[in-house]
């Protein structure tokens, strides 16, 4: 019972005898503790069936147990008469039982032991009998000896095998097989009846065979009767006429044809009607054989009335109808009715149902205390109806001693103030010609002080508001009156909240925690008190907090389910998942674990319901997800082509399953045998509702057509191919598209275009009708026919002249429609002059503008393409050396009469041409022209690097700019110190001349001291782009005798280590807040001062912005220079490639160079270096200070 835990282990041992009678009920149990007390008439426990069948070869056991208090004693009668087992050695009883052991194996004969066999058990408190129990032995008999003549039938006609089995009992099963035991194959045409019979609606050549053989089993006796091999030969019409012809001068027995084809015969049952009589509860078959050619087939009806639906089935190839657990609204006329397509014959059969008694009210067992009253009754229906006779204690009702207190009325004994002698087992008979029922009940009359039957302070738990039911097992006569108390209240518990049942048990139909408690039962009869407690639990139900939820996945995909739950503290749930109710498949790819299911590599055999069931030991609960597998559809099927027109058809089919992703479209796909072979080719799109598409052909096709069906998942395989479909020729239906003139010598001129597709052709015989002629003047057309060519060449033709061209599609059924006129032109030559009238306008020291005037169309001869710009570097004006640069080209399309020229280099002579360009080539250049490009700024040093640090003096070195781009007029140096709080100091400016000066040392600077240097080189035009580098002056040699002094000490080590913990803890912060965007103190007081040659400076009061990161991108905190002090310079030079068309410009359509033009540039920021000599641990620390 839901929600207790042990509230049935003591039920489970105690068996209860209900009792009814006018007043009370009173249970006593079978408990041996009781039994060893109470007295109890015998009841029987175990009997042998009515109708028993025994094998001759094995012994003989026939069952009788009882029980009661005393034990009973047994006896039995054989045939009526009392048997005495005694006298027989054959036969013995087993110890406390009744159950005979006769001995047959030693030696006995089982048919000496034949009859009617009653067993009787008795004590002080009444007797009880069993059933007449008859004792059959089985019987195998075999077949009579006979000689089976051979069946010679004709083709076509009926036939029946008899088999005609021997008696036995129980009857033996049959079947029919061949000598090498093999079963013959049953079908509508030949098939077995219930009586064993093989029937043969029509026979035909292959059932001649000389091994038809009838089997009988006896399933008892595990023997199996075989009867004569019967041969049956078919003769065809040539045999008959042949057979024939040997005893009749030829003449043909059956004339022309054979036994031709007729209308169906009942061959079992007989005639139109028959009668069938079956017993209630059983099965009831009824057959109906026909025979026919073509074989008939069978149909059942009941008249007037429906089959039963749930217990009717045909079998047999419909030739059986079977009714399984037969009741009386199964009478009636069932018609079976065997068709062909020649007509029906049909047979009735009347169904009557009778019965043998069954029980409406079985009498029960009745225990009384003394003085009470109680009744005993005995109800039973069956057709006939059945008689109700009466016994007490085995001996008829009217023969037995008298009882004041009884009364009988039919079916029905009445007793009222029964005293302890009225005690006594009574016997009730019902019968009729098919059965009969017997049953024991005995009256027991007991006088008892109540007993507790339940275990002591049995413990409940119960989930709340759930029903708790507590136990209280009781047992006195006369029975006694329960009543509950609650912990230590004195009040008995009664109300809406509480149901007392009859057997004791107390019921709270909706626990809740405060009912939690102790709880005692008190049990009170006439003759004393009895106690009992239980004590109750309530639990928080287990309840799933997080359901899983419905999914769908495409195949191989992952499927997660996940069912979180809450439960009480002192219950442990188990999770188990099921699938579809069942347990999850063996399979590794579903991975449970605990409140998780994961399936991998979904399947479509994983589709289905998941649930998640939680059990503790008081509660269940369960949540369910359906998982839905997506996959590609399948094939489409059945392709079907209909309403064939010379250029069209109707294609039909039936989609695939689309596994739960409906089908967006289907693809037709065609593939033709003449030009493409093999290849499948796109034909039209239909929605993926219609399942029909009416289908455009071109003429003289061999199509074959597949659809394939298309969801969100993927496309399905192809279907199977249609059959194929041929389109009638025709004339073609369009002419080559793309049809072009363009010469490639200049006296030719060459036609091309597209041919047509094979699908195209429409016929056989395709050819193309090319047609040109001048457009300047009135030439006729010139023609000529070609064939599976796509291009045809003009000969003798002007130099770059325009053409009317045309291409006509033919084939053997006729012309395209008339074509299109298209202007081509034929060969192109070189141009013949070369711009001229080249004129350079310097725009700055790397850009120039070029002019020229452009040359006449004539002399271009063909389509203008533009015209190219032809420019090399002569020199440089600084070093007057000749050695001659690679020749740049610059292209300008279209007719266009100047162009940019960027990239130049500074203060450089250069030389330039024009030439235009056809689409044949260039023509010739142009006379040279000089160019001359002015001075520039220089870039930056190659190099800067501090050398000799000393107390208060640096020394820089570096290395000329290696593009001076002008005549280097000196060198800028600018310096400031850092202090330790990383804020500039002021400015300094050095102007150092250019003779050869690549060397300074600069003095009475600030011993210890960090400095930023800036260096740039300018010529007479400007200052270049600077380098930057930092380094420390030394310090004093006391400081540095300190230094060493303190350095020696335990306590400045290990201040030093904890500093520079502290150190890398900041940094490691500044680096983390610089990532997210946020600025740290350093970072915003550099921030707050930008470069000098960047903000603006007040000259009058000398005043700088101090020291900024953004010039050379460094921490300046522990920088360290390469050890040889060296700072390599980065160049980005504008290249050509950025500007020009094809890799070489780009340029407006004015010449302008397309985006902000800037000359070359230096890098400002460099891989710069401090000092070659490493700080010492005193200069760090200062430098932080």
């Amino acid at each position: 019972m839901a929600g207790m835990k042990s509230s049935r282990r003591c039920s489970c041992s105690v068996l209860v005898l209900l009792l009814i009678h006018l007043g009370a009920a009173l249970e006593v149990p079978l408990d041996p503790k009781i039994l060893d007390e109470l007295p109890q008439p015998p009841t029987i426990t175990n009997q042998s069936p009515k109708d028993y069948i025994i094998d001759p070869r094995d012994n003989i056991l026939i069952q009788c147990d009882a029980k009661g208090n005393p034990a009973p004693r047994f006896s039995w009668t054989r045939n009526g008469t009392h048997f005495n087992i005694d006298k027989d050695p054959r036969v013995i009883m087993k110890p406390d039982s009744g159950t005979l052991l006769i001995d047959i194996v030693g030696g006995g004969k089982a048919e000496t032991y034949e009859g009617e066999y009653q067993c009787t058990a008795r004590n002080d408190r009444g007797t009880a009998v069993s059933n007449q129990i008859v004792i059959r032995q089985s019987r195998s008999p075999m077949w009579a000896k006979e000689k089976i003549e051979p069946k010679m039938v004709q083709e076509g006609t009926s036939l029946v095998l008899h088999c005609d089995p021997p008696s036995g009992l129980p009857p033996p099963i049959i079947f029919w097989m061949d000598n090498s035991m093999q079963r013959f194959t049953q079908d509508a045409r030949v098939s077995q009846g219930l009586n064993g019979d093989l029937y043969f609606s029509n026979v035909q050549p292959e059932d001649t065979r000389a091994d038809y053989i009838c089997y009988a089993r006896f399933n008892h006796t595990q023997t199996i009767q075989q009867k004569q091999p019967i041969s049956v030969k078919v003769m065809t019409l040539n045999a008959v006429n042949e057979t024939y012809g040997v005893y009749s001068n030829g003449t043909e027995l059956f004339g022309d044809s054979l036994v031709g084809e007729r209308r169906p015969n009942i061959l079992t049952p007989k005639g139109s009607s028959s009668r069938k009589t079956v017993l209630r509860g059983q099965i009831l078959y009824l057959e109906c054989i026909a025979e026919g050619l073509p074989t008939p087939v069978i149909s059942w009806t009941k008249e007037g009335g429906e089959l039963p639906a749930h217990r009717v089935s045909e079998i047999n190839f419909k030739k059986t109808l079977k009714i399984i657990r037969v009741s009386e609204a199964d009478a009636g006329k069932y018609r079976c009715t065997a068709k062909n397509y020649l007509g029906t014959s049909s047979h009735v059969i009347t169904v009557h149902v009778k019965a043998a008694p069954y029980w409406i009210n079985e009498p029960k067992n009745l225990v009384l205390s003394p003085g009470e009253d109680g009744s005993l009754i005995c109800r039973a229906h069956g057709n006939p109806k059945p008689t109700i006779t009466w016994m007490v204690n085995s001996f008829p009702i009217d023969n037995a001693p008298s009882d004041i207190s009884r009364k009988i009325m039919d079916d029905t004994i009445s007793f009222a103030k029964v005293q302890v002698s009225s005690s006594a087992v009574y016997q009730c008979n019902a019968s009729n010609v098919h059965g009969y029922l017997l049953a024991n009940a005995f009256v027991n009359v007991l006088a008892e002080t109540p007993r507790m039957l339940s275990e002591p302070d049995q413990v409940y738990q119960v989930i709340a508001n759930k029903p708790a039911l507590l136990d209280c097992a009781f047992f006195g006569s006369p029975i006694p009156q329960i009543q509950w108390f609650k912990d230590n209240q004195g009040s008995v518990l009664h109300g809406e909240s509480y149901m007392l049942h009859e057997n004791g048990t107390l019921e709270i139909a909706f626990a809740q925690k405060n009912d939690s408690g102790i709880y005692t039962c008190v049990a009170t009869n006439t003759h004393g008190v009895v106690q009992n407690r239980a004590v109750l639990q309530i639990k928080d139900p287990t309840t799933i907090i997080k359901q899983p939820r419905y999914q769908s996945v495409q195949t191989m995909g992952t499927a997660t389910f996940e069912c979180k739950v809450k439960h009480d503290s002192t219950l442990s749930p188990t999770i188990i998942w099921l699938k579809n109710n069942e347990e999850l498949p063996d399979d590794s790819r579903h991975r449970p674990s605990g409140d998780v299911l994961t399936i991998l590599d979904v399947s479509e055999e994983d589709q289905g319901s998941y649930t998640c069931v939680v059990n503790t030991t008081l509660d269940t609960n369960s949540a369910t997800a359906v998982l839905t597998v997506l996959d590609r559809p399948d094939p489409p099927a059945d392709l079907e082509l209909t309403n064939p027109r010379d250029r069209s058809v109707q294609l039909s089919w039936i989609p695939g399953e689309e596994h739960n992703s409906p089908t967006g479209k289907f693809v037709i796909e065609y593939e033709e045998d003449q030009f493409e072979p093999g290849v499948w080719r796109h034909l039209a799109d239909v929605e993926g509702i219609e399942t029909t598409a009416e289908l455009q052909l071109s003429p003289f096709v061999n199509y074959i057509f597949r659809v394939v069906a298309v969801n969100e998942i993927g496309r399905s395989e192809p279907s199977l191919p249609s059959e194929h479909y041929y389109t009638q020729p025709a004339a073609p239906d369009e002419n080559p598209s793309g049809v072009e003139g363009l010469g490639t010598d200049p006296n030719n001129l060459v036609i091309t275009w597209e041919p047509l597709k094979g699908v195209q052709h429409n016929g056989p015989g395709l050819t193309y009708k090319v047609s040109w002629r001048q457009k300047v003047g009135d030439d006729e057309w010139t023609s000529v026919l070609v064939a599976n060519v796509s291009k045809y060449i003009v000969s003798g033709t002007p130099e770059f002249s325009p053409y009317e061209l045309k291409v006509q599609a033919f084939n053997s059924f006729g012309a395209a429609p008339k074509p299109e006129v298209v202007t081509g032109y034929s060969g192109e030559d070189l141009p013949m002059v070369a711009p001229s009238n080249v004129r350079v306008h310097v725009v700055n020291s790397t850009l120039a503008k070029v002019h020229w005037d452009p040359v006449p169309p004539k002399t271009v001869r063909g389509f203008l393409k533009g015209y190219k710009i032809y420019y090399r570097k002569q020199g440089s004006l600084i070093k007057r050396n000749k050695r001659h640069t690679e020749m740049k080209i610059l292209t300008f399309s279209g007719d266009k009469s100047h162009g940019m020229l960027p990239g130049l280099e500074p203060f450089s002579l250069y030389k330039l041409n024009v030439r235009v360009f056809n689409g044949k080539g260039e023509g010739p250049a142009s006379a040279d022209v000089t160019l001359r490009t002015p001075e520039g700024v220089p870039s930056s040093p190659e190099y800067l690097k501090i050398t000799s640090p000393m107390l208060d003096s640096l020394t820089l070195q570096w290395a000329p700019p290696l593009h001076p781009n002008g005549i280097l007029k000196g060198y800028t140096l600018k310096y400031q110190p850092i202090n330790s709080t990383h804020e500039l100091g002021p400015l300094v400016e050095i102007t150092i001349p250019a003779e050869n000066e690549t060397t300074w040392t600069l003095r009475n600077l600030n011993y210890s001291t960090r400095y930023k240097f800036y260096l740039n080189a300018f010529t007479s035009v400007g200052a270049g782009s600077k380098l930057t580098e930092e380094a420390i002056t030394v310090m004093d040699e006391a400081m540095a005798s300190r230094q060493v002094d303190i350095a020696t000490q335990g306590w400045f080590i290990g201040l030093m280590c904890a500093i520079a913990l502290l150190i890398l803890i900041l940094l490691i912060v500044c680096f983390i807040k610089r990532n997210k965007g946020g600025k740290y103190p350093v970072k915003e007081k550099e921030d707050a001062h930008a470069d000098p040659e960047i903000q603006p400076m007040k000259e009058d009061d000398g005043a700088f912005g101090e020291y900024s990161d953004t010039e050379d991108h460094k921490p300046l905190k522990g920088s360290r220079t390469p050890s040889d002090g060296t700072v390599k310079k980065g160049v980005s030079d504008d290249s050509l490639v950025d500007y020009g068309e094809g890799g070489e410009g780009q340029f407006n359509e004015d010449g302008s160079f397309i985006g902000q033009y800037s000359g070359k540039k230096e890098k400002e920021t460099v891989e710069g270096n401090e000092s070659s000599e490493a700080p010492s641990p005193v200069n760090a620390m200062n430098s932080f200070v």
